[in-house]
């Protein structure tokens, strides 16, 4: 969607009408677009950007919703140690004119992180108690002798450190997906009930301590939870159906405390997840908890993206 007219009249349709009465703070440009191969898609990624926030500034909204994309963690040419993150060079280009955009617009710098695939992969040398949150020594960066006690925040410092070394030190990474498997095939090692319960638990749990990353501890950390419900049609492996807080049919895969916790919870998914019931029929309010470092404490639930607003626009 780089046609001006276009972006506005669907901003009109979609957004307009909506954010007197709800919370919609994010228009994320595609998913995943910079690791999609697809050369078309990554040349128009930016340009879509820029038409939606220019849309979005002549209808008086740039103040109020921020323009942004969300990109693998597979950008990263290197990504231990932290201090020694960098994106692929074959990116660098496509890269730097984002994060130029970013930081004249005050948007974040959004990335999917999985610890899942990294212990997946390599169960062997990849400790789980490191990937889950749980006690463990932790690893220490040479660069900077922080210590890092779980893969996440060690991820998410690994991008800052990428992003101050193309020349900017004004951009907020957020995390737009990070999730735990409940099941998986035989190869998938460490997709359980269990451990996506300790994960999402664990995680949520050391937000509301309010710390930043080792590098960034006052600087807040915002994670969005992938995925509101399983969704039980994806195609691949036995992992991708199985994300969710939730089955299909609303009830709860695994309980991660949301029925105690202190914040409001309020549907915030897609058009399925418009409806809550009492936790005494065997479900819980389907929630847009929000935890974050910093502010109120707030943690968002979200289906697929940030926002059911959110929109691959690339390609169109």
């Amino acid at each position: 969607m780089t046609d001006p007219a276009e972006a506005q009249t669907w901003i009109r349709q979609h957004v307009q009408p909506y954010i007197s009465q709800t919370k919609i703070t994010c228009i994320t440009v595609g998913n995943e677009i910079l690791t999609s191969n697809d050369a078309q898609m990554m040349s128009n990624l930016l340009p879509a950007m820029q038409t939606m926030y220019n849309s979005l500034s002549n209808l008086g909204l740039s103040k109020e919703v921020y323009v942004t994309t969300a990109h693998s963690i597979g950008i990263l040419g290197n990504s231990f140690p932290p201090s020694a993150g960098a994106f692929r060079q074959d990116l660098a280009n496509y890269i730097q004119r984002i994060l130029d955009f970013h930081s004249q617009t005050g948007s974040p710098f959004l990335i999917n992180a999985y610890p899942f695939f990294a212990y997946k992969d390599n169960p062997g040398h990849v400790s789980l108690e490191y990937v889950l949150f749980e006690p463990n020594p932790g690893m220490r960066d040479p660069g900077t002798n922080l210590n890092y006690d779980n893969m996440l925040y060690a991820q998410i410092d690994a991008v800052y450190t990428a992003i101050k070394a193309m020349g900017h030190t004004d951009i907020q990474v957020k995390v737009s997906e990070t999730g735990w498997p409940s099941k998986g095939d035989p190869n998938e090692v460490g997709a359980s009930t269990d451990n996506a319960r300790l994960y999402n638990t664990n995680m949520l749990n050391r937000i509301q301590q309010h710390q930043g990353t080792p590098a960034k501890p006052s600087v807040a950390v915002d994670i969005y939870v992938f995925a509101l419900f399983n969704e039980n049609l994806k195609p691949g492996p036995s992992s991708e159906r199985n994300y969710g807080l939730y089955y299909p049919n609303g009830t709860l895969v695994y309980d991660i405390g949301s029925a105690s916790a202190s914040a409001t919870a309020t549907a915030s998914a897609s058009a399925s997840a418009s409806a809550s019931v009492s936790p005494s029929q065997g479900y819980l309010p389907l929630p847009q908890m929000d935890y974050s470092a910093s502010k109120k404490n707030v943690i968002s639930f979200f289906n697929v993206l940030l926002l059911p607003v959110a929109f691959l626009v690339c390609a169109l």
